[in-house]
């Protein structure tokens, strides 16, 4: 009975996909779903009949068939067989069944292939229908529900204790096909834009933006590169993405905290900086103190830290009146409890101020030097050994001589304790490098410094000897009272 059901339907039935008069519709509209399997006739090639759900959640009977190599038919016939292709891979499969639908999905993967290297190898411009296809193929299988929801970011001292491996997609075999087919169509000098803009559009990007949260590295990565290409070359687009970017960036910042793709976000940013002209627009100047400063808040910074600080270093260079704001807005969110966030903070904080001009440096130095003076008297040895290494770089110690007379008072009495209690010898030893920098820079200075920490010392002893003398005469006190009861 069923193959005198299945004798009745026409053979290239792939239309029925996108019809939904005779479909049952469902709510998740981004995952195909196979129900069952019909071996049919198919002429020349050995095809399959399947009935399934498309895209949109409407059922239908496909015909799934080995279709003729491009090298196999004339020029001429080479676009037809492109559609047909494209049609043949918009079908998306159930790979959470590993013995369902094997060979189909194997006729599927190779299909990918040969898209690859069709899109690769195109020598004329891509027509509208193509385009369109293109982008249809794209997105039936790319924009899917996403698996787990983003894992929470278990951070203890900016280390990331995730110890579990990211959920792989378990459809990557043809997923990763999908997005190189993608990437290589988005790269070709065959690509209009001015034709491709209406498909590749901002609700597309939206999307993008949003698969880029997934927890398969491997799927960040090419998402990454594709709206890297995607920004290059749609200069329409530009503003929209910087401002959807931001968008992520505040909510992950003020409300979430979690997002998979921050790094590779801020990856794409570091690129776009570097490109920006000067004199650097208001709108750049808002998104750094914004969207990217802000980035330094949350606990899990260490995931993404490196490309942050990347991005940050690229604003001050192009313009160095910057680096004023970026010091304070690091001052502003230093961490007080997290020794390996600080530690971060002060690499950051090396570059920014390697690029940082006398005149800036001197509007900040005040706040800056006492919180430097706070790490090096931190009793975390890493942190009182980075800040001690800003004197090893030459540029920013260039800085601290030039402007010696505000900064030596600043740093005199964690300097001084330090050399005398510190725990760990390598910090009493570089502080005592340090300290003699400065006394050889300016002696009398130094000695001044020396003079007026002694007499603090004194008053400090001073005022503790009273006030253990007063708690010694209260306790005198209560003792008397007691035993006079």
């Amino acid at each position: 009975m069923i193959k005198q059901l299945l004798g009745k339907i026409p053979r290239k039935s792939s239309k029925s996909a996108g019809n939904g008069e005779n479909g049952r519709k469902n709510g998740k509209n981004s995952k195909a779903v196979a129900n069952t399997v019909s071996k049919g006739n198919s002429g020349q090639n050995n095809g399959t009949m399947i009935s399934m759900k498309h895209q949109n959640g409407n059922l239908g009977l496909y015909s799934y068939e080995v279709l003729p190599g491009f090298k196999d038919v004339p020029n001429s016939q080479k676009e037809s067989l492109f559609f047909r292709k494209l049609k043949l891979c918009s079908i998306v499969f159930d790979f959470t069944d590993p013995v369902k639908h094997v060979k189909e999905k194997e006729i599927k993967r190779q299909t990918l292939l040969e898209l690859v290297d069709y899109v690769t190898s195109a020598n004329g411009k891509f027509s509208e229908a193509v385009v369109q296809e293109v982008v249809k193929m794209v997105s039936v299988n790319m924009f899917r529900t996403p698996s787990p929801q983003p894992r929470e970011n278990k951070v203890v001292d900016g280390v990331d204790l995730e110890e579990e491996e990211p959920t792989m997609d378990l459809a990557w075999p043809h997923l990763q096909i999908v997005y190189e087919v993608f990437l290589r169509f988005v790269a070709s000098s065959e690509t209009d834009v001015k034709l491709t803009k209406k498909y590749i559009d901002q609700a597309f990007v939206l999307k993008l933006l949003d698969l880029i949260d997934s927890e398969d590295p491997r799927e960040r990565e090419y998402l990454k590169t594709i709206l890297h290409r995607i920004y290059g070359k749609f200069m329409v687009h530009r503003p929209f993405i910087r401002k959807s970017i931001n968008n992520v960036f505040y909510q992950f910042v003020f409300e979430t905290e979690k997002h998979n793709g921050i790094a590779e976000l801020l990856e794409i940013l570091g690129s776009i900086i570097n490109g920006f002209a000067l004199p650097l627009k208001e709108e750049h100047k808002m998104f750094l103190v914004r969207a990217l400063i802000p980035l330094h808040k949350p606990r899990c910074l260490a995931m993404y830290h490196q490309p942050l600080s990347y991005c940050i270093t690229q604003f001050v260079e192009k313009d160095c009146k910057l680096a004023d704001v970026v010091i304070r807005g690091l001052l502003k969110y230093w961490p007080v409890t997290n020794s390996s966030k600080e530690v971060m903070f002060l690499n950051e904080l090396e570059e920014v101020l390697e690029a940082t001009q006398s005149q800036e440096f001197q509007r900040c130095m005040v706040p800056l030097f006492h919180q430097i003076a706070r790490c090096l008297s931190s009793s975390h040895f890493q942190v009182a050994e980075r800040a001690l290494f800003l004197w090893n770089n030459d540029p920013i110690e260039n800085l601290i001589r030039q402007n010696q007379k505000v900064i030596l008072p600043i740093l005199f009495p964690a300097l001084e304790r330090n050399a005398r209690n510190h725990w760990n010898q390598a910090v009493r030893s570089l502080t005592i490098n340090v300290r003699k920098i400065f006394e050889d820079l300016d002696p009398e200075l130094f000695n001044d410094c020396l003079l007026k920490f002694q007499e603090t010392e004194k008053k400090e002893d001073e005022t503790k000897a009273r006030w253990e003398a007063r708690w010694r005469r209260l306790e005198e006190m209560g003792a008397q009272k007691t035993a006079g009861k």
